[in-house]
């Protein structure tokens, strides 16, 4: 004898993992060689001096020093400008 009823099946049953995304160090604090500064989900944020992309975009430091966040224009294939953020270490 079952001691319950039959249930059928749910369709909410499931949920995704966090993805942590965001700004990791901030301007003015210091980075060490390989130290994550910004993970993301495509290249909002540009890479500028002594700044590594890893395959999913993540933006990291290649040299030990301060980081420094700016803006930057940039070309547009139809010969538009926009202004890009982009993260340096110095």
């Amino acid at each position: 004898m079952a001691t319950k009823k039959a249930a059928g099946t749910t369709k909410n049953g499931r949920d995704s993992n966090p993805r942590y995304l965001g700004i990791k160090l901030y301007a003015g604090e210091t980075a060490k060689v390989g130290s994550v500064l910004v993970r993301q989900k495509g290249r909002s944020i540009m890479a500028g001096q002594n700044v590594g992309v890893g395959k999913d975009h993540t933006l990291f430091a290649l040299k030990d020093g301060r980081v420094e966040y700016g803006h930057k224009r940039k070309g547009n294939f139809d010969s538009s400008w926009t202004v890009r953020k982009v993260v340096s270490v110095r």
